[in-house]
């Protein structure tokens, strides 16, 4: 069962990078008042997510995603029973081939509210993983566009939106140490 007072606990804990986030943080703590899953995204059409900035040496992974045809990082729906943390490294693992592990204690960094597949509104929990500096090898199916970025060229490729969190992001990576 998820530990949805934990969850907001972490949106609460998080300063928002700009309006838009502040925003999305309201949205999400309002999101979670409902009284169905939260992360069930067939029982409502609003649900959430989980993504990641994944750390290392390198700087930080985007993926050129393979529908939306834009740069941003690796995430997706939460899976029954899973706990979002998980599901950040598990969609991680299958986007990028990477395996990776949370800071400790997890980051839940950022959140975003936008427009998702369908008509649906996600409501996207953005976590810091870390990863070995090793080259992404993302399996068949998965975008083959993956890349260790350093932050400006990350800035440079990703949508206006992205922008603050990964200056944001910059910023706050001195307090991880990353992985050999």
């Amino acid at each position: 069962m998820r530990d949805l007072e934990h969850l907001r606990a972490q949106l609460r804990s998080i300063e928002p990078t700009d309006e838009r986030e502040a925003l999305s943080l309201a949205a999400t703590l309002d999101r979670l008042t409902w009284a169905d899953d939260p992360f069930d995204e067939t029982l409502n059409d609003h649900h959430l997510t989980a993504s990641a900035f994944v750390l290392s040496s390198r700087g930080v992974i985007l993926h050129l995603h393979r529908r939306l045809q834009i740069w941003v990082q690796p995430g997706g729906h939460v899976d029954p029973g899973e706990e979002p943390e998980d599901a950040a490294v598990r969609e991680t693992l299958e986007e990028t081939g990477l395996l990776t592990v949370h800071t400790d204690p997890p980051t839940l960094f950022q959140v975003d509210q936008h427009p998702g597949p369908r008509g649906h509104t996600h409501y996207d929990l953005r976590y810091i993983l870390l990863a070995a500096p090793l080259d992404p090898a993302p399996p068949a199916g998965e975008s083959p566009e993956v890349y260790w970025f350093d932050f400006e060229s990350a800035r440079q490729r990703c949508e206006a939106p992205m922008v603050p969190v990964l200056e944001k992001l910059a910023l706050a990576r001195t307090r991880w140490r990353m992985r050999d």
